[in-house]
């Protein structure tokens, strides 16, 4: 199975970020929207679809599995509870990769029989930006997935850092994603060009 589009994997949560990471040389993004009317979702993601396409971006959209069919997206990325409700042969039939987060060997055993294009472990690192249910896992979890997974590529995601990269490229993360380190850097384009230099060394 081919690996992923490339070994950093931002998460952002406005189109904005499509632009201005992808400028910079982020070629695997996902868009994460949340709490906004259904309409504002359309338009930010058909928004973010121009701009991804504009700078070579592969983008991925979180959750909305419909709104990702219906647009004609590349990539869907589906928590646990969203695996309850999405239609995974409608997904298929359109050809739409598809990423599972993953916290426990049960959810990994769930996300591995839908077959997916990657799984993601996570949190990695204590993170602040969303109440998890479960601790941190600890780079030593993504040595122990990457041999259950099989040939389906990692991602680590969860209080990664620019200085933190390394050692889960190390551990067996085909790609390390994040939110913070991004999003909330004083320069961002700086940050992804930094990203990219550490990912390939």
């Amino acid at each position: 199975m081919s690996r992923l589009p490339s070994k950093i994997y931002p998460v952002v949560d406005h189109p904005r970020w499509v632009e201005r990471l992808g400028g910079a040389g982020a070629r695997f993004i996902q868009l994460r929207l949340k709490d906004m009317p259904s309409e504002e979702i359309r338009a930010q993601a058909e928004t973010a679809q121009e701009l991804a396409a504009r700078h070579n971006v592969a983008l991925v959209l979180n959750d909305y599995w419909e709104l990702a069919i219906e647009l004609g997206y590349e990539w869907l990325h589906l928590g646990q509870e969203d695996l309850e409700t999405a239609d995974l042969e409608a997904i298929r039939q359109t050809g739409i990769r598809l990423g599972i987060s993953t916290h426990s060997h049960e959810e990994l055993q769930r996300a591995l029989a839908c077959k997916p294009d990657y799984v993601a472990l996570g949190p990695i690192w204590e993170t602040k930006l969303k109440k998890m249910a479960f601790g941190p896992q600890g780079v030593e979890r993504l040595t122990e997935w990457r041999e259950l997974s099989g040939d389906v590529p990692l991602v680590a995601i969860g209080g990664i850092t620019l200085d933190r990269l390394p050692s889960c490229l190390k551990a067996g993360a085909d790609s390390v994603a994040a939110v913070s380190d991004f999003i909330r850097a004083e320069d961002p384009e700086s940050q992804v060009r930094q990203w990219l230099a550490a990912a390939d060394t």
